[in-house]
């Protein structure tokens, strides 16, 4: 409906301000469509909907700009560069820290953005990382293999190395997890510093490296429903190959 974030809304429920039929909501609440929601007092019109199409941003956020939508110290966040909105917000496609740049997607769609983010929808994540170490071919091998960080198995889906020799070195890296500072954790548990973090992918949405930092870019809503298309395609034909290989391997 456009009120806010999964993750804003949460916290409202979390504070008492939501009601449902009179009633204190709960995280995970199941409600009706004739249910009588209110927040803080006010009433949600039944059956309030989103006039316009969805939309879908591509951003470019540049070190130094936080995602959060107000910031106690006053830093910049990345919600002041984006196209204003009347009647709707932009949700944010999970996070990058302030250390980090590069692709970042917004949308007005709450029901995409938890798509997108959902640990089940195995959407990858593409990362530029110059490393300070010299990471040997057995910790490259542990990073692929998992790491347990926080009591949580982590682990990169792939590893490629780019230029650069000595202390200093660019490594692309793909993993399928958002979780917080992981590509840093991960590097770090084989004694290597990122030293620069740049986010080039998010499933199927890449950033051009004509895409200058601090803009955006919108997809029309028929662009990027081919390219979820395509992805959601791509993924029942891997479960499928991954099926077929198993009952090889039974037979």
């Amino acid at each position: 409906m456009g009120l806010g974030s999964r993750r804003e809304v949460e916290r409202w429920i979390r504070d008492g301000r939501v009601t449902v039929d009179g009633r204190l909501a709960e995280l995970g609440q199941q409600i009706e469509s004739a249910s009588r929601v209110e927040v803080d007092g006010r009433l949600i019109p039944r059956g309030t909907t989103a006039s316009a199409p969805a939309r879908l941003l591509l951003f470019h956020k540049p070190v130094g700009q936080i995602c959060s939508r107000d910031d106690p110290q006053g830093r910049p966040t990345v919600f002041e560069a984006l196209p204003r909105l009347r009647g709707r917000r932009w949700v944010s496609v999970g996070r990058l820290d302030i250390n980090t740049s590069g692709l970042l997607l917004f949308t007005t769609d709450g029901e995409l953005a938890h798509r997108l983010m959902h640990p089940s929808s195995g959407i990858e994540r593409e990362y530029r990382c110059r490393v300070r170490g010299n990471p040997s071919e057995g910790e490259l091998k542990r990073l692929l293999a998992g790491v347990r960080l926080s009591g949580q198995m982590c682990r990169f889906e792939s590893i490629e190395a780019g230029r650069g020799s000595g202390a200093n070195r660019w490594f692309q890296v793909v993993l399928k997890e958002g979780r917080n500072r992981e590509v840093r954790r991960m590097w770090q548990s084989v004694g290597c510093t990122v030293s620069r973090l740049i986010r080039v992918r998010y499933g199927p949405f890449r950033l051009d490296r004509q895409h200058s930092a601090g803009t955006c870019l919108e997809l029309k809503t028929p662009d990027w429903d081919r390219v979820l298309q395509q992805k959601r395609e791509s993924q029942r034909g891997a479960r499928t190959k991954k099926a077929s290989r198993k009952r090889t391997r039974s037979a």
